[in-house]
């Protein structure tokens, strides 16, 4: 289960996540950018509280992120805790406990990349279901 709290500061909306980040939480993440208004600047997203993140969730957070890009927000995730870290990195294809994703990447590229990869375990997982 998730829970996002959304909160307007001046012309910066913070979102928090709390809970399990998977294929549940695309439309409550969805909804910070509901209220977005042309005063606002920038998404800072809040991790703190989320201990899973699978590949859909994953999905859903690169979504929220490309979205707020294209309405000119300057974009901040924070506060990534262990597995959700290395649910990222692995699926990424970068080795190594403790690795800071997308450090040194351009971020449109490596979100690309990212969605690329999550869609294929995905479908894989999917395959391998049936």
């Amino acid at each position: 289960m998730i829970t996002v709290d959304i909160d307007y500061c001046g012309n910066t909306v913070l979102v928090s996540v709390s809970g399990t980040l998977d294929e549940a939480a695309g439309q409550a993440l969805q909804a910070a950018l509901a209220g977005v208004t042309i005063d606002v600047r920038d998404l800072l997203v809040d991790l703190h509280r989320v201990t899973v993140m699978n590949g859909d969730g994953l999905l859903h957070l690169l979504d929220v992120h490309r979205r707020a890009e294209c309405l000119g927000l300057r974009v901040l995730v924070t506060g990534w805790q262990p597995q959700p870290q290395q649910c990222m990195a692995q699926i990424a294809g970068i080795p190594g406990s403790g690795t800071a994703p997308g450090e040194g990447y351009p971020v449109a590229g490596f979100r690309r990349l990212l969605e690329d990869r999550a869609h294929r375990a995905r479908d894989t997982a999917d395959l391998t279901a049936e």
